[in-house]
């Protein structure tokens, strides 16, 4: 999850830092501190469990099913799978609108993968232990916090394990819950855990958009059909072509092409080929230059191509016809969260009284959603320290993961209104 460092996070709300100083000192949210140190082995046991479930993008299930039986065994109310996929529980309260902790459950591994998971001290490894296996995990503990430790609060909340945050998921579960009845209006503030970490403040979100690129033609074979249309050199011309399309830098916008397929021989003409394409912008109007500069550029080859390949004829006079097909993969919406928001001035605090040292960042993550609605959201890590993300290599170190979890704790204590 790349991300730009905007501003280190260190501003005091003193109204917001006497609520969290007042929780943080209360004998319920201590023992809850030291419930955590003390539960580290079954975290570290369930992080390891899940991460040996295959959760490959819309392949979800056997996951899900794994965390339905989580949420209830950690007591959760009314525990469902939604219509996607996505897991939800609820720990009551006393106001009708809800605080949402969620965590993606999927990975963006194929299935097949190899899943060597292990523990060597306080470090575990293998594919998707932390990303996002750290959020999960610290999203449970929370959970099994609630059940074993009296805290009083307000406001309920809602546990969600969302599917589809990864890749070409483009976000569909969080999309299918802000977009479903029951929870569009009454999720009063989403805190998203995605990764490890406690020094990050996900309150900008990346907008993106993806393309796969197809273009078809005649094909031959490479001597007696010499001068038909190649889909290949089509697509290798928009692409040099694209390449040469200014960026800008303020909003910070970047394009990738991340796979390019097609042909079947060295000596065929080919049928068909197709790339895939990336677009980041923190702003809709780069965004939009963009896709429609990838646009003229494909039109602009194709139409070269058509020209080259009459000039040049063919022995077996094939038709020349050559078609280009855009499919949109994936569409994130930007957004970020007002500097003033209640959500940004309770982390704040609750990073001050800690002592814990975070920046607010911009990145593409579960929060895009919540975030180009204008609702109060924010991604953070579940604590801990990982890297290797996406990679087979993935770690996780426990070291750390508590005050994490004390972070997410007093946050949403704060949130609900905490001993009201």
């Amino acid at each position: 999850m790349p991300s730009s460092p905007q501003a280190e996070v260190s501003d005091g709300y003193p109204t917001v830092q006497e609520e969290v100083a007042r929780l943080s000192a209360s004998p319920e949210v201590r023992s809850a501190f030291n419930w955590f140190r003390a539960q580290e082995p079954q975290l570290a046991h369930w992080q390891l469990e899940m991460a040996r479930i295959a959760a490959p993008p819309f392949g979800e299930g056997v996951r899900a099913a794994w965390l339905v039986e989580r949420f209830r065994e950690v007591g959760l109310d009314d525990v469902r799978v939604d219509d996607v996929g996505n897991v939800f529980g609820i720990h009551p309260g006393y106001g009708r609108r809800y605080i949402a902790l969620s965590a993606h459950i999927d990975t963006v591994f194929p299935g097949g993968t190899p899943l060597n998971i292990r523990q060597q001290g306080s470090r575990l490894y293998g594919p998707g232990v932390s990303d996002n296996g750290a959020g999960v995990t610290a999203m449970l503990a929370i959970a099994a916090l609630l059940r074993s430790v009296r805290l009083r609060h307000a406001l309920p909340f809602l546990f969600v394990g969302n599917v589809g945050e990864e890749g070409e998921g483009d976000l569909r579960g969080m999309r299918h819950i802000f977009a479903t009845p029951r929870w569009k209006d009454s999720i009063a503030y989403s805190v998203i855990l995605d990764g490890a970490g406690s020094d990050t403040v996900v309150a900008e979100a990346l907008g993106s958009r993806r393309f796969e690129i197809i273009v078809r033609g005649p094909g031959g074979h490479s001597w007696s059909d010499f001068g038909a249309p190649n889909p290949i050199v089509v697509l290798a011309r928009a692409i040099e072509n694209f390449c040469q399309t200014p960026v800008s830098t303020a909003p910070k916008s970047t394009f990738n092409i991340g796979v390019i397929r097609g042909g079947t021989s060295v000596n065929s003409i080919p049928e068909s080929a197709s790339m895939r394409v990336d677009l980041r912008s923190t702003s809709t109007t780069e965004l939009e230059r963009l896709e429609h500069s990838l646009r003229v550029c494909l039109d602009q080859s194709l139409q070269q191509e058509q020209r080259l390949a009459e000039g040049r004829g063919s022995t077996q006079r094939k038709t020349h016809t050559v078609t280009t097909e855009v499919v949109v993969i994936g569409d994130r919406p930007a957004g970020e969260l007002d500097p003033n928001a209640r959500l940004l001035q309770v982390i704040r605090a609750v990073d001050a009284h800690l002592g814990n040292v975070a920046q607010v960042q911009r990145a593409s993550t579960d929060a895009n959603i919540p975030l180009s609605l204008g609702r109060e959201a924010i991604a953070i890590g579940g604590g801990g320290s990982g890297g290797g993300a996406h990679t087979l290599q993935e770690w996780f170190d426990c070291t750390g993961r508590e005050v994490g979890l004390k972070r997410i704790l007093l946050t949403l204590l704060a949130l609900a209104g905490a001993g009201e």
